[in-house]
């Protein structure tokens, strides 16, 4: 029978009771507009459903209302990108026009020692305000009858490598090979970043 009457009541152009009830929710909370301004009109709660008399539905949308939405985690600041040494610069330095302000020799450290080592020495040449300092890494390159050249020039190929990470790139501007006078291939010649004003 009731299904009879809510056909009957769709034929005529009226409302389901439950869609009345909204109705006159969403009508209630409706604000007229002044001229000129759009305001938001604040929707209505959703309720449970008329046929859920336990009240678990109304209970699941007030938790998922409540529930707090996840944030994505800020995104880091990207690391500054490397630069070069200009080549008169490079002249420079190599004829002692432009001063080398600090040098630390790794030769013969262990990589992780080394690897520490240097960051301290970066960050500290940052602080005074160094602005080229030299890194001497040896050639490594032993004889080949010298049963001890197993793992030699290992700084040689990795303290560019760290210099080339983004980790370092808060105190390197720039780095390249030094001149003879200075090492040759077993240093380095660091540019190094300003540092930022607090």
């Amino acid at each position: 029978m009731a299904k009879k009457d809510d056909r009957k009541g769709k034929e005529q152009g009226t409302l389901a009771p439950e869609d009345e009830d909204l109705w006159q929710r969403v009508a209630r909370s409706a604000k007229p507009l002044t001229k000129g301004k759009n305001r938001a009109v604040r929707m209505p709660e959703p309720s449970a459903p008329r046929n859920d008399p336990s009240g678990r539905a109304s209970d699941e949308i007030a938790r998922k209302q409540n529930a707090p939405r996840s944030v994505p985690p800020p995104t880091p600041p990207k690391a500054p990108s490397l630069g070069t040494i200009e080549k008169r610069e490079i002249r420079g330095l190599a004829g002692g026009r432009v001063n080398v302000d600090a040098r630390i020799d790794l030769h013969g450290a262990r990589q992780l020692e080394a690897h520490r080592m240097l960051k301290a020495f970066l960050a500290r040449a940052q602080e005074r305000g160094h602005r080229y300092v030299l890194v001497i890494t040896g050639k490594g390159g032993a004889r080949s009858d010298d049963p001890h050249a197993l793992g030699r020039g290992v700084l040689n190929r990795e303290v560019p490598r760290w210099l080339s990470e983004p980790d370092f790139r808060q105190w390197v501007v720039s780095f390249t090979p030094a001149h003879r006078r200075h090492g040759g291939e077993g240093a380095l010649y660091v540019r190094i970043r300003r540092r930022k004003p607090a």
